[in-house]
């Protein structure tokens, strides 16, 4: 485990060790047990408008608005079968070139170092700028964001349902969008398992295990992701750390034969990054709802403060989002419309930068608006907002900022920068944001257009949607469950699952 300065001197601070000894979870370390936490103070459950954010620099101190119920802790007992029949996916198989990102640098420095090799004429090469539209677009989403259900949420009488357990350091839960109900739960050491009618069947869709480094406080296995177009291509992408300490995105493809199993021979690599100490990795991955593109989040890489200023430094890839063309090019092309195309020595793989570790984001399925939970260093946790296809090229702030402060030694007063919707401190034991979904199911109206989110060390789940104007939002905690929460997870009708480090999934109900 790496130490980190501390904030007292005597609390390293760690972030979001998923596993992953996840003991160490932003300054909770040193000599406690494993999931052992300092009490401080609440959240800020503060409104906080969009439009009149704080100057940087400075703490807001909006009224706040506290939530009416809190249910108590839920000891999940029952399991729900899942229902529906498995069509068999049609894949295409080709054989097709891997390419690589590689940072010039592996020591880190204070100076801006360049972080890739290269690039090849972008001809009909990968990464060259795509000249068409993503074949996976899905339409235009809604003129207005706001026609949706506001309001505070009635947080009174929810809970979680088990629906399966034992899997090793659970992580990631996602659905491949080809109607068969399955879903695909990944494992921090490199195994995905499918839970089918009520049942976690007992081989692996894919097992790279021998890729992935061994499960480590935030090493291994971090993210998945199915092709819009899966029922079709068959093909699905993954994000983990290899061995050698190198962040690597590769795309898979199902087996011909068997709809129940990957072909583990279909690996197409496409991206591949050192990392500094195996830390602040990012790891997620999804596909926006009405581009077709491929998002990729990428952390800052490790060290404290990010030595090496790679969230700033618009030539590196880490401390991004990256959007990608995988339908355009082989392993990918670059979206037209992406912001730094044509601007070098910036990155033209980069949507949006300025992050520490965004161990978790998500597209509301309905509206397109990208969620992202950002882990903190120092005391903040937050939670960005941008709006659908509005968020080119913005600077979400690190390590110039952490929440509303410019971070230790930083000049951040003049910086063109992106507030967070949304922050709460290291207060109760809280340590690290673990970003949800918008609810969209049918079986819980109440909760409809409510973003949900929560805290790896305190388990609590909040519920946080706007006001009828749009300008403010309500935070309200929906579950108190003491859980080690890894992340979140959606089916394909929308409902909200929990993941447990500790090896359970559950389903919020009501």
């Amino acid at each position: 485990m790496v130490s980190f300065p501390t904030v007292n001197k005597t609390i390293p601070l760690s972030r979001i060790a998923l596993a992953f000894s996840l003991a160490c979870l932003a300054s909770a370390c040193s000599g406690l047990s494993p999931f052992a936490t300092e009490p401080l103070p609440t959240l800020n459950a503060a409104v906080l408008t969009l439009t009149a954010q704080p100057s940087p620099g400075k703490e807001a101190s909006p009224t706040p608005v506290w939530p009416t119920a809190i249910p108590k802790t839920v000891v999940p007992a029952s399991v729900t079968p899942a229902s529906a029949p498995t069509p068999t996916p049609v894949p295409t198989r080709t054989s097709l070139p891997t390419w690589t990102l590689t940072p010039e640098a592996s020591t880190p420095s204070p100076a801006l170092a360049a972080s890739l090799t290269p690039r090849p004429p972008a001809s009909s090469t990968p990464g060259a700028v795509s000249t068409s539209a993503p074949a996976a677009a899905h339409g235009a989403p809604p003129v207005n964001r706001y026609n949706d259900v506001t309001g505070r949420v009635d947080a009174a009488g929810y809970r979680l349902q088990l629906i399966a357990s034992g899997i090793p350091n659970a992580l990631s839960l996602t659905n491949a969008g080809d109607g068969s109900g399955r879903l695909f739960i990944a494992s921090q050491d490199g195994r995905i398992f499918i839970y089918q009618n009520g049942t976690l069947l007992p081989q692996p869709f894919l097992d790279i295990r021998p890729l992935v480094v061994p499960p480590s406080d935030e090493m291994g296995f971090l993210g998945l992701a199915f092709h819009p177009n899966y029922k079709r291509n068959g093909y699905f992408y993954v994000h983990y750390m290899s061995p050698d300490l190198y962040n690597i995105v590769e795309r898979y493809t199902v087996s011909a034969s068997n709809p129940n199993a990957a072909d583990p021979n279909s690996r197409l690599t496409m991206l591949r990054m050192k990392s500094i100490d195996g830390m602040h990795n990012g790891g997620q991955l999804a596909f926006g709802p009405f581009d077709g593109y491929l998002y990729v989040g990428m952390g800052d890489g490790g060290g404290a403060g990010d030595p090496n200023n790679w969230a700033q430094d618009l030539s590196a890839l880490r401390g991004k989002i990256l959007r990608l063309d995988v339908n355009g090019g082989t392993p990918y092309a670059i979206p037209p419309s992406n912001p730094f195309v044509g601007q070098s020595p910036a990155a033209p793989e980069i949507w949006a930068y300025g992050f520490r570790n965004p161990w978790r984001f998500s597209f509301d399925r309905a509206r397109g608006d990208l969620w992202i939970a950002d882990v903190g260093q120092e005391n903040t946790e937050e939670i960005n907002f941008q709006e659908v296809f509005k968020g080119a090229g913005l600077n979400y702030g690190w390590a110039l900022m952490e929440g509303l402060t410019c971070y230790i030694n930083r000049p951040c007063e003049n910086a063109a920068i992106t507030t967070p919707l949304q922050y709460y401190f290291h207060e109760n034991g809280r340590c690290a944001v673990i970003g949800g979904y918008v609810y969209r199911g049918p079986s819980l109206p109440g909760l409809t257009g409510a973003y949900l989110y929560g805290d790896y060390c305190t388990g609590e789940v909040w519920a946080m949607r706007f006001n009828a104007a749009g300008d403010a939002f309500f935070a309200d905690k929906l579950l108190d469950t003491h859980l080690p929460i890894s992340s979140f997870g959606e089916d394909e009708a929308g409902e909200i699952y929990v993941l447990a480090l500790s090896g359970e999934v559950y389903r919020i109900v009501k």
